[in-house]
């Protein structure tokens, strides 16, 4: 598994992941353990974050569909990629 210190063009740094995957589909956790899966339009340095085409899961189990969503950075666990 390579760090990204050889030169290889894996994401360095957090921020760097971050960078990475605006405009891509991810999964963003809260902290009360439901899901907002989407394309991550846009987010700041508090972790605010603006998603598209969001679908929230409650349990695994989708329980509503959202154009445009936004995600107070205080609630939010973890943010991950999707992979295609």
């Amino acid at each position: 598994m390579s760090d990204g210190a050889d030169g290889s063009s894996g994401p360095k740094t957090p921020a760097d992941f971050l960078r990475t995957i605006k405009g891509k589909p991810v999964v963003v956790k809260l902290n009360s353990g439901v899901d907002y899966r989407g394309i991550l339009a846009c987010l700041d340095g508090y972790m605010n974050i603006a998603m598209e085409a969001t679908e929230e899961y409650v349990n695994g189990q989708l329980k509503n569909k959202y154009g445009d969503a936004f995600i107070r950075g205080n609630n939010v666990l973890y943010i991950s990629s999707i992979k295609n």
